[in-house]
């Protein structure tokens, strides 16, 4: 078989990381080798976003790049995928004949096919929706000892269709993967070295819900850590209003589980909340973050928060900046309301000028930044377990995350990768801990 190269480029969530991973799995087998130069590629895939607005444009921008190469190069395969893909389907071979074929997320599986056919100078567009949870079972191939932490994915789509958003529209409905398989994958994993899972859905703590035959996330949890050499657990991303007192209580209960949670609230304001159609209210959201600090005391908590959002006024946005006092995100993924076509809050009439957007993100930053700062240096003389995952920035330098997801440098060797190290914080900045090893032997 002739080696041909295979050129990925990934937009977006960490859903797409894995998704890329497994797209590049699957080209391996019709004898596409990964290749970090689209120049010297022989197909190019991008697996897009489209969540907000900015993301979808940087897409159309590297396709009209991409478009020059194929000038120079006529047998280059280029390949759109994911969200953008998903929501705009044929639309985009008719907008750019440069492009061969577009994927939706529901077509990963039909990628073989789909670049076979492209070989023979055929354009297909596969965006339909598959309800069968069969096709979420394609394992990304895993070399022994390359990589400390991997992507699983549990379920995907969503069917919350919070005004704002357009995840339930590319991601499609829920549906979750079968238990054993994803067991079966992390054990697979788990005996090629690979010591931390991170569970990935658009909202997992609503695995299971649908189908009777599957245990809930917490029990799918519990499972999971009983697998010997996995030593840690993450996952992402929770909707409050699915956060059960069962899936509470494994913060209580295991050990494995990192004390780290993405729990995006959006906005503190109960008028806007109901706007959002996110079925919680500020003091609902409050109450399971006192649970959560209960049953593991110290633990970092994660948010999202959406700016300007239509009908937004400055009592709204205040109560949102109180809200980020109270909590203390130990980190706060922000950004500026953008309409998405198709959802409920695009028609909805925007009361506040883009200046106005940005001068309360501006705020908004400013205080998240103070927080997260004042909790990094919270560390500074504690001993932290950090999970070495490679080399840090500088020479001598090695770089991990401690069970709480603060990433922690310190100078150490190579011999420490995927090794489980004590480090006492010497040091802190805004986005990172500097330590000292504590010993030599590993765990």
């Amino acid at each position: 078989m002739i080696l041909k190269h295979l050129y990925m480029e990934t937009f977006g969530c960490q859903m797409n990381v894995n998704d890329s991973e497994r797209i590049v799995s699957l080209l391996a087998d019709k004898g596409y080798a990964a290749n970090s130069d689209p120049r010297h590629a022989d197909i190019i895939l991008l697996n897009t976003c489209s969540v907000r607005g900015g993301a979808e444009e940087k897409v159309y921008k590297r396709i009209e790049n991409l478009r020059h190469l194929k000038k120079h190069r006529k047998n280059l395969i280029i390949g759109v995928g994911g969200c953008v893909a998903q929501h705009e389907g044929d639309t985009l071979l008719e907008k750019f004949p440069c492009i061969d074929l577009v994927f939706g997320t529901h077509n990963l599986h039909l990628l073989p096919d789909m670049v076979e056919a492209a070989e023979k100078g055929l354009r297909r567009s596969e965006t339909a929706f598959i309800d069968n949870d069969q096709r979420l079972d394609l394992f990304p191939a895993v070399r022994k000892g390359s990589r400390v932490s991997r992507f699983v994915t549990v379920m995907q789509g969503c069917d919350n269709f919070c005004s704002y958003c357009i995840v339930p529209f590319v991601r499609g409905r829920e549906i979750s993967r079968r238990s054993d398989e994803i067991l079966s994958e992390v054990g697979i994993l788990a005996s090629e070295g690979v010591k931390e899972v991170v569970l990935l859905g658009q909202n997992v703590n609503s695995y299971g819900i649908n189908t009777a035959d599957l245990p809930s996330f917490a029990q799918l949890i519990r499972q999971i850590a009983d697998i010997e050499d996995i030593k840690r657990i993450r996952f992402t991303t929770s909707h409050p209003k699915d956060m059960s007192d069962e899936l509470i209580d494994c913060f209580s209960t295991i050990p494995k589980l990192c004390s780290q949670i993405q729990l995006p609230a959006q906005s503190g304001s109960n008028a806007v909340l109901t706007l959002m159609n996110r079925g919680y209210t500020r003091e609902r959201y409050l109450e399971r973050i006192v649970a959560l600090k209960s049953a593991r005391p110290g633990i970092m908590v994660t948010g999202d928060m959406i700016v300007g959002f239509p009908g937004e006024t400055e009592a709204d946005f205040e109560q949102t900046l109180a809200l980020i006092e109270e909590v203390r995100y130990a980190d706060l993924y922000s950004f500026v309301y953008s309409p998405r076509p198709g959802t409920k809050a695009a028609e909805m009439t925007e009361e506040i000028s883009r200046e106005q957007k940005q001068e309360r993100l501006e705020r908004l930053l400013k205080i998240q930044r103070r927080i997260t700062l004042e909790i990094n240096r919270s560390f500074t003389g504690s001993i932290q377990t950090v999970l070495v995952e490679g080399p840090g920035k500088h020479p001598g330098q090695m770089s991990g995350r401690a069970d709480n997801g603060k990433t922690v440098n310190f100078t150490g060797n190579p011999g420490l990768i995927s090794h489980l190290v004590d480090v006492r914080i010497v040091a802190a900045y805004q986005n990172s801990l500097m330590g000292e090893l504590m010993k030599t032997t590993p765990v």
